[in-house]
């Protein structure tokens, strides 16, 4: 290891100054002085996370949050992990997806994680292994992995394949080779980079109670579904072969066995207009058959080689302006409930390979100076709102608040730890009541309250320590909320829809395992 680096981290550790950016000043003052080339923040912070681990140093946050390159990787609590399936023949024949050889359908070449998943061969252990050295290397805590695969149609993959590519990423995330995938997932609940969510995308059409079943078996606890639009005419136009029907009951279906229901939805499809994607945006926030608890919007592009760019050269399409898709999102932002998280607002499509359409890659940010009223969980958390310069400061006047609304046959509690101004969110969970529990598709569920999801944000904090938020028993007061609320609906059971990582945490709740789910009884 570089020795200026491991001398400046021990005069950093020795110097107990509490904000980051004093840190970063010091760094670079030391480095003057001790060396010609300046040792990078990663190498820095390498050394001292060693000399913390031997317990020659203590620990100061500060430092972390001050040497961390690109903190906002992990602000949101977990590491997040994309790995790309590899190339496939997709069902779909949709009018702006690109079909390029050699790559998974409606992926490009050029794109930032399609390019790495190519320099591995799209080895989905290669990718884990890769990713995860490069976020520790750079001074992230990798013991909470939301692992995130994309590629197109999962479900359209041989479930031989689907079964091997999620093995293999345990494997990686475990640093070892186990027989089978059971034996993978059993593992990972007790190493160092543990999987605690997976997600993966696929079309409404193959939500079923059997893929459902077998997503669970995986350990898939989240689905992003290609919705589009809401509008029949508008997906018979854009050749998306499926309906408005098989959308709503796809999320009804996801809701009933405790999944976190993602949806993506595409402004300025041909056929839509400003008003019409205004319109289809406050249905689904307001009708019960949709109500999504996570959103990715992309603004439709044109690119080569698609039969949208045929429309578009014939001027049958005309992509809406800047200032047009401005008006928009801002639009969408101020009716977006509190409960929704907005992850994305456009795709990371590089601005060569757009031949019409938005090419502003930073359009979250330009939006965010315009418009700073978004209620969005994603514009609230934690680790976002408080920045670098509240690290290790414990937040103050936090008041716990629950919201209740209908979806999709059921009704569903948003719990939450907020500020007072509700600007800052801190923790929240998802718990919900189906209409008919006994007649649940999997049996586990059957007359059970589910909890959906539970996060608590701010930067991820290994597990072995506390942060200014995580690990502060935030989670375990929601918890114990979600199983009042339950005994006094006079329902006896809850589950709790675990990633396989996260399983050991539950069990100290008194949950056991029943199948995929964590269940306790309330009686």
């Amino acid at each position: 290891m570089d020795t200026a680096a491991k001398k400046i981290a021990r005069a950093l550790a020795q110097s107990r100054l509490k904000l980051p950016r004093d840190i970063v000043a010091k760094k670079d003052r030391l480095a003057g002085k001790l060396t010609r080339t300046t040792p990078s923040n990663a190498a820095v912070l390498l050394a001292y996370r060693r000399m913390v681990e031997r317990k020659e140093v203590k620990r100061n946050p500060a430092i972390e949050q001050g040497l961390l390159k690109r903190s906002i990787r992990t602000l949101s609590g977990v590491a997040p992990v994309t790995v790309i399936t590899k190339p496939f023949p997709c069902p779909g024949r949709c009018a702006y997806c690109p079909n390029v050889l050699g790559m998974p359908k409606s992926y490009l070449p050029n794109e930032p994680a399609i390019m790495r998943a190519v320099r591995e061969k799209f080895d989905p252990y290669r990718q884990v292994r890769g990713r995860l050295q490069i976020l520790y290397g750079n001074g992230h805590a990798t013991d909470k992995v939301e692992l995130i695969i994309l590629g197109g149609t999962w479900s359209a993959y041989p479930r031989k394949y689907q079964s091997l590519f999620i093995k293999r990423c345990f494997d990686a995330a475990n640093g070892k080779t186990s027989p089978t995938l059971t034996a993978a997932q059993r593992q990972n609940e007790h190493v160092h980079n543990r999987i605690i969510g997976i997600s993966i995308e696929t079309r409404p059409e193959y939500v079923t109670e059997d893929e459902l079943r077998f997503l669970r078996q995986l350990g898939v606890t989240r689905v992003e579904i290609g919705v589009q639009n809401i509008d029949d005419r508008v997906l018979e136009k854009n050749r998306r072969d499926h309906t408005v029907r098989e959308t709503i009951t796809a999320t009804r279906l996801l809701k009933q066995a405790g999944f976190k229901v993602h949806y993506h939805l595409m402004p300025n499809l041909p056929g839509s207009t400003v008003a019409k994607d205004l319109v289809m945006f406050k249905k689904i926030y307001t009708s019960s058959d949709f109500q999504p608890d996570i959103l990715k919007i992309y603004p439709c592009v044109v690119t080569k080689g698609t039969l949208l760019h045929r429309w578009w050269r014939q001027k049958k399409f005309r992509p809406y302006t800047d200032a047009e898709l401005k008006r928009i999102i801002i639009a969408i932002k101020k009716i977006t409930p509190p409960y929704v998280r907005i992850t994305r607002l456009v795709r990371d499509i590089p601005a060569q390979s757009i031949v019409a359409g938005n090419k502003i890659t930073n359009l979250r940010q330009m939006i965010a100076k315009e418009f700073t009223g978004c209620r969005c969980i994603r514009c609230r958390e934690a680790g976002h709102r408080m920045g670098k310069q509240d690290a290790g400061n414990r937040p103050q006047g936090i008041v716990y608040r629950k919201q209740t609304y209908r979806a999709s046959e059921g009704v569903e509690h948003f719990l939450s730890y907020e500020s007072k101004d509700a600007k800052i969110l801190y923790a929240f969970l998802r718990l919900r009541f189906n209409d008919h529990p006994e007649q649940n598709f999997i049996p586990e569920l059957k007359n059970a309250a589910i909890i959906r999801e539970l996060h608590t944000y701010g930067e991820l904090t290994p597990l072995s320590k506390k942060g200014p938020v995580q690990h502060t028993g935030l989670g375990k007061k929601l918890m114990a909320a979600a199983e009042n609320i339950t005994r006094r609906r006079g329902i006896k059971k809850i589950a709790v829809i675990s990633g396989v990582g996260v399983r050991p945490y539950y069990r100290r709740l008194g949950y056991r395992r029943a199948g995929t789910y964590l269940v306790k009884d309330l009686g």
